[in-house]
């Protein structure tokens, strides 16, 4: 027995001491022989220290089924010498049958408590003779008692059997919600290293790649048009400076420095003119007023879709001209990208550049869609306001 043996042991046990007491008590103080009386008073005591010092146990931790019945074996025997000594010992029985199915399981026990109560007139007719209790009484009596008896151990065990099963259900939850916050953890981690990922490819790696281009620009130029150099060197120091405040916004969790020093429309014209200034290529910037109000969520995401669409163009377009909008469109903002490079296959691009741009997309309600050719690309992002 489990749960609901511990629940209600301690009124079982009180009840158990009750009997004994009230039976020993009525065997003294019954009119009968003092040696059928001591044994009877023996045997009672004997099935209560055996109850007390090894039976709590077994019925505790559902011992060993050879222990079981050897238990209940034991205190059927006990109980058959304390009422074939003394026929007032069969009070204890009720006390006797619940043990035998806390112990059992169902058929045994309930043929161990049919033969415990067939013991009580047995010992009736054993003691007194067929002049004791009329029979006529005396047996029915028992066949109700018997009934009676089967139907409690029945309910007992259907008690205990639930008991069991909720202590299993609850189990099974606690182990499930653990499972649960384990993979919300994971998921969590998970989505923070993607965050991450975008926001490191969106910003540093973008910024890298520039410093980059005008370092191989700087040493191309130092020989033959130093002015050009020289700007393209305090290009490559503003934009190291750039991603270095990036960084420590990153690290720090807030926005994205561009967005921290200004609004959504100021961020992206910073980005076209950085682009137009290290490349030469023309930008053409329009925006459409008044934008709807967006949340810091959407202008981040529009502010690294116009990033990633820039730097593209930027490595891969070997574009003449580019032009950016931001638009208002039935309560979205547009971001649109044009230019008229090289294009792509956007249904083969193997980059984490769309991919993130989408993703970021998509957990803001918005979408993103590319089109491309080889007389241009043109990349358009809507996030709802």
């Amino acid at each position: 027995m489990t749960d609901a043996w511990d629940r209600f042991n301690w009124l079982w046990e009180i009840l158990f001491a009750v009997a004994y007491l009230a039976t020993t008590l009525l065997v003294v103080l019954d009119e009968d022989d003092p040696v059928r009386t001591a044994v009877a008073v023996g045997a009672l005591t004997a099935l209560a220290l055996t109850y007390l010092l090894w039976g709590r146990r077994v019925v505790r931790e559902d011992g060993h089924l050879r222990e079981r019945w050897a238990l209940a074996l034991i205190v059927l025997a006990l109980v058959a010498v304390a009422m074939f000594t003394n026929t007032t010992a069969s009070f204890i029985l009720f006390m006797v049958c619940p043990l035998v199915f806390s112990t059992l399981e169902f058929r045994p026990a309930a043929v161990l408590t049919t033969v415990a109560i067939l013991l009580s007139p047995l010992s009736s007719i054993v003691n007194e003779g067929l002049q004791g209790p009329a029979l006529h009484i005396l047996l029915p009596m028992t066949a109700i008692l018997v009934v009676f008896g089967v139907l409690s151990g029945k309910f007992i065990l259907h008690v205990v059997e639930e008991s069991r099963g909720r202590a299993e259900l609850i189990a099974q939850l606690e182990e499930s919600q653990a499972e649960v916050a384990r993979l919300s953890r994971e998921a969590g981690t998970a989505a923070e290293r993607e965050r991450l990922a975008r926001e490191i490819h969106d910003t540093l790696a973008q910024g890298f790649t520039s410093i980059v281009t005008l370092a191989q620009a700087i040493e191309s130029e130092l020989d033959t048009d130093p002015a050009a150099a020289r700007r393209h060197a305090e290009l490559a120091a503003r934009t190291a400076r750039d991603n270095l405040t990036e960084a420590r916004a990153m690290v720090a969790a807030l926005a994205p420095a561009d967005l921290a020093a200004g609004s959504l429309v100021d961020a992206v014209r910073r980005q076209a003119d950085r682009l137009a200034d290290e490349t030469g290529v023309p930008v053409q910037y329009e925006v459409d007023s008044p934008l709807p109000s967006l949340g810091m969520a959407g202008e981040v995401v529009l502010l690294r879709g116009a990033q990633e669409a820039l730097n593209n163009v930027r490595r891969h377009a070997a574009a003449s001209a580019v032009s950016v909008r931001l638009s208002a469109v039935d309560g979205s903002v547009r971001l649109s990208v044009r230019d008229d490079g090289a294009g792509f296959d956007p249904d083969r691009a193997t980059g984490f550049g769309l991919r993130g741009m989408r993703s970021r997309a998509e957990q803001v309600g918005g979408r993103l869609s590319v089109r491309s050719g080889p007389g241009g690309t043109e990349l358009t992002l809507e996030v709802p306001a």
